[in-house]
């Protein structure tokens, strides 16, 4: 799989040096570092550092001045999705699973994985209902246990039937 994995976003200028201020989607900044290039090497890390608050900042060589770093805020830091490292079982990257088909263990289709969230307990997988229904909730969340979520590949997500009740 070559598609790209955002791993932050540019959320605004840090200083006048033309660093940024960062919002992370991985581990930690020290995540960030492991890669010198994104965007198809469109924009190149300098150094990155932690800010303390769960973010980072970062000094890419396309931003020299505050107005530079201005213009870059909302951009997407992507890497290509084989440039991570392999996973170990039972773990994922939220882009496998965004968009992925999800069935039940009975066989039902039930609509297609739309987020990921994690809210402190564990991850919760957030499901939009195919076909969409009059009336109810047009999606469902589903938390990241084995008895919810048995499995899942490159081609779907099966759930356990008892979770994709109204």
């Amino acid at each position: 799989m070559t598609k790209p994995v955002t791993l932050a976003a540019i959320i605004g200028a840090h200083g006048v040096a033309g660093e940024v201020r960062l919002k992370l989607f991985g581990e930690g900044a020290q995540t960030l570092s492991s890669h010198k290039s994104f965007n198809d090497g469109a924009l190149t890390l300098i150094k990155v550092r932690d800010d303390g608050k769960g973010g980072a900042i970062a000094r890419l060589a396309e931003s020299t001045s505050r107005g530079d770093a201005e213009k870059l805020r909302g951009t997407a830091l992507t890497v290509p999705r084989d440039a991570l490292p392999p996973l170990a079982e039972g773990e994922f990257y939220h882009a496998d699973l965004l968009g992925l088909p999800v069935v039940t263990d009975t066989g039902e289709s039930v609509g297609s994985v739309l987020a990921i969230e994690n809210f402190g307990a564990t991850d919760i997988i957030e499901i939009t209902r195919a076909p969409v229904p009059e009336k109810g909730p047009k999606t469902f969340m589903v938390p990241m246990i084995p008895t919810a979520v048995i499995e899942w590949d490159q081609t779907r997500l099966v759930i356990g039937a008892a979770f994709a009740e109204d």
